[in-house]
C-alpha cells in the first residue's frame, strides 16, 4: 500500500475467521471505525467543532489521570 499506513493481517492455516477477528481488533484500536462513522455523511461546522472540543477535553482528562497515577 503506497502512501498510507495500511493494516496488515496474516492468514495462517486458512483460518480466515481468526484473521478477521484480528483485523477488526486492529481497526478498532487504530480508530478506523470511528473515522468511517464520522465521514459517512456531512457534518455541520458547529457539530464538528463541538466534537473536536469534546475529544480534546477527553484527551486532557486522560492525560491528567495518567499524570496523577504516575505521582
Amino acid at each position: 500500500m503506497e502512501g498510507g499506513s495500511g493494516v496488515l493481517v496474516n492468514v495462517v492455516d486458512n483460518n480466515v475467521e481468526y484473521a478477521l477477528r484480528i483485523l477488526k481488533k486492529k481497526m478498532q484500536r487504530d480508530g478506523i471505525y470511528r473515522d468511517i462513522k464520522i465521514h459517512k455523511r456531512h457534518e455541520k461546522k458547529s457539530v464538528k467543532l463541538a466534537r473536536k472540543r469534546a475529544e480534546a477535553a477527553r484527551r486532557h482528562r486522560r492525560a491528567l489521570r495518567k499524570q496523577e497515577q504516575g505521582v
